[in-house]
């Protein structure tokens, strides 16, 4: 007689054991139709699975998260469906639930074009509106060998051979096509309706470049129409705003073939990372940082001694001269340890905070290249602290509050914490690493700020904070870390002498605030869509001047202007007003200042704001000292007045 608690607290008997789906329908009809799986004991089950003894259980519908994920995995497996009915001798390997959707992996020579998308799409529709019943089935092994060796799958095979003694393996049938899956999934395609096929892309089978290339079908799904909808605008918009189209329009920076990964910065684009780098340098200084420079090019014992070789040799560009083997520094930790252990430190020094703009090269997959977001070459805003113990939780709500006082003001309000602590495989003891999460989480209790645990995801060398971002379309960036390793100092012999004149192990906080530059400034190019704030534009003013007469004007303007640290541009190209501001607003420059006869003999300007629209006439000196202003303060835009 098992009893099932459910959410509420209520609790049902039953005579016997009893599917989930029985449970649902013992709540009530409406949830026995909804009801797509469920959790019991914390596992997701598929609605058949019998409960035998005491639990507690939850019903799955498309209102929950969970739930929305069961109906993206079953939207796999129709995807499976539709092409194996179109394309017989295509033969299918994974298929797993993604963020906002699903894909699968397809062997098939014939490159699937935007037609054949469309027509499994179309054909995927067809099948939902039969209705037909998703039955699973559980299988020994020899059976699922059997199945897979009659229909020809062989990466099916391959993934049964994969699975460890003794796990159960599930069949899923969807009328005379069969799939395997962990489960759970909806018992029937009428909970599946609200989805699209994206793109497709090419795919290592096991991700291992050795192997087969695949053919990548994309899809995304949700619970309800207005969700599927809202989802599909947001792409747009992100499709509109992407960093590399925005790129080549506004002319800030490219990337090319014969330099995969690593950036061309026009001098747009150069603009805009000096004035970031100055604006985080003058942030540093104040919080007491030293700005340093290491070597680009260090020898490979370095690295071994850090332990970096052992774990990142394969991701690292190598060289080799007079028969010494050389890295291309995948990061500054090692050389920065370097320069604090030259000379004696004192516990009267610390903490010590080293502070690089470190230029930093990794050999990522060229699969995975993506435009500023993912490059092989990158500046990082990167320093390390050197503290002792007692130093860790007081260093960590230093940086807390400089994060949140950065992330500010780029107009980023919502800001997203976790804390990932000590994974299987690591150095250090279970003492170090006590003391490590500690000092992290006693840091974020006292700010009281709220944040998500992620056991096992610290890094090897010790625990971490994450800090992302949520730009105005939803998205989330993790950019910001602050990581306690006490592994490395002691590697590399990095110690202070404490006030009891003995040697002790120096603490290393790594800590980055933007992550890398490059990555940075494409987030911020999509968030501002190219319109970015006064303060950060590459070009804050364009005067325009629309007569002859205000030309030599013109020309004073401009030079009190770039005299006042400003970034202006005449534009003297002749054309009619209404062109000139058309320019000016696609390029998207902050202020246009329009000069004609009148504002040249009154000493005066005309303005026209990016946002504001028309802002009529000041003087010269009012805007100048409203420009130097506006950079000063960081204010999200300019702020004039014409009164």
């Amino acid at each position: 007689m098992p009893a099932v608690t459910l959410p509420d607290g209520l609790i049902k008997s039953f005579d016997g054991p009893v599917s989930i789906a029985d449970v649902a329908a013992s709540i009530g009809p409406g949830l026995a139709k909804a009801a797509v799986a469920g959790i019991v004991n914390g596992e997701s089950l598929d609605l058949v699975v019998l409960i035998e003894k005491d639990a507690e259980v939850r019903l799955l519908t498309k209102k929950d998260a969970e739930g929305v994920d069961v109906i993206r995995h079953s939207f796999a497996h129709l995807l499976g469906h539709a092409v194996k009915q179109l394309y017989p001798e295509a033969q299918m390997a994974i298929g797993p639930v993604i963020k906002d959707g699903f894909y699968y992996d397809v062997a098939y020579d014939t490159p699937f074009t935007p037609e054949d998308l469309q027509l499994i799409e179309n054909r995927m529709k067809d099948l939902i509106a039969k209705d037909y019943d998703i039955n699973m089935q559980v299988v020994s092994r020899n059976e699922a060998i059997k199945t897979f060796e009659s229909r020809k799958e062989t990466y099916k095979l391959q993934i049964v051979e994969e699975i460890p003694e003794g796990e159960t393996i599930r069949l899923y049938h969807h009328e005379e096509y069969t799939d395997m899956c962990r489960g759970p999934h909806v018992p029937n395609t009428r909970h599946l309706r609200h989805f699209k096929l994206m793109k497709v892309s090419g795919a290592y089978w096991r991700g291992d470049s050795n192997n087969k290339m695949l053919q990548r079908i994309y899809g995304t799904a949700w619970g309800s129409s207005s969700d599927l909808k809202a989802h599909l605008k947001q792409l747009k918009e992100a499709e509109a705003r992407d960093h590399r189209r925005l790129g080549k329009q506004l002319s800030l920076f490219h990337i090319q073939d014969n330099a995969p990964g690593m950036v061309f910065w026009h001098p747009s684009g150069w603009s805009i990372y000096l004035t970031l780098q100055q604006f985080i340098r003058e942030r540093l200084n104040i919080c007491g940082y030293q700005e340093i420079r290491t070597p680009q090019i260090v020898d490979r014992t370095l690295w071994e001694e850090s332990g970096h070789w052992e774990k990142f040799k394969d991701d690292m560009f190598t060289t080799s001269s007079e028969n010494r083997d050389y890295a291309v520094k995948p990061m500054n930790c090692p050389c920065h340890v370097q320069i604090f252990n030259q000379g004696l430190r004192s516990y009267k020094d610390l903490p010590i905070r080293l502070a690089e703009f470190g230029s930093c090269h990794r050999n990522e997959p060229s699969g995975t290249l993506h435009g500023l977001m993912r490059v092989r070459n990158f500046i990082q805003d990167d320093a390390h602290i050197f503290c002792s113990e007692d130093q860790i939780q007081s260093e960590v709500s230093e940086f807390i509050d400089l994060v949140f006082d950065v992330y500010k003001t780029f107009g980023f309000k919502t800001i997203l914490i976790k804390l990932s602590t000590r994974p299987k495989k690591r150095f250090g003891s279970n003492e170090i690493w006590n003391k490590s999460e500690r000092s992290l989480q006693d840091a974020l209790e006292a700010k009281q700020l709220s944040w998500e645990l992620l056991p096992g995801e610290g890094a090897f060398y010790g625990p971490k904070i994450e800090f992302s971002l949520q730009d105005c379309l939803g998205r989330v960036w993790q950019c910001g870390t602050i990581q306690v390793d006490f592994s490395m100092p002691d590697r590399l012999g990095a110690t202070f002498i404490g006030e009891d004149g003995c040697r002790h192990a120096i603490v290393m906080l790594h800590r980055a605030i933007l992550g890398s530059f490059e990555r940075f400034i494409g987030i911020l190019i999509e968030n501002y869509a190219g319109e970015f704030p006064f303060w950060l534009a590459p070009e804050q003013l364009r005067i325009l001047p629309v007569s002859n007469d205000a030309r030599i004007f013109s020309e004073k303007v401009h030079d009190r202007l770039m005299r006042s640290d400003i970034r202006v541009k005449i534009d003297t190209s002749g054309k009619r007003l209404g062109k000139l501001i058309r320019n000016g607003e696609m390029s998207k420059v902050p202020v246009l200042v329009i000069v004609g006869a009148t504002e040249a003999r009154n000493g005066s300007v005309s303005l026209r704001s990016r946002r504001g629209g028309d802002l009529g006439t000041m003087p010269l000196d009012t805007l100048i000292q409203s420009a130097v202003d506006a950079n000063r303060y960081r204010w999200d835009d300019i702020r004039l007045t014409t009164k």
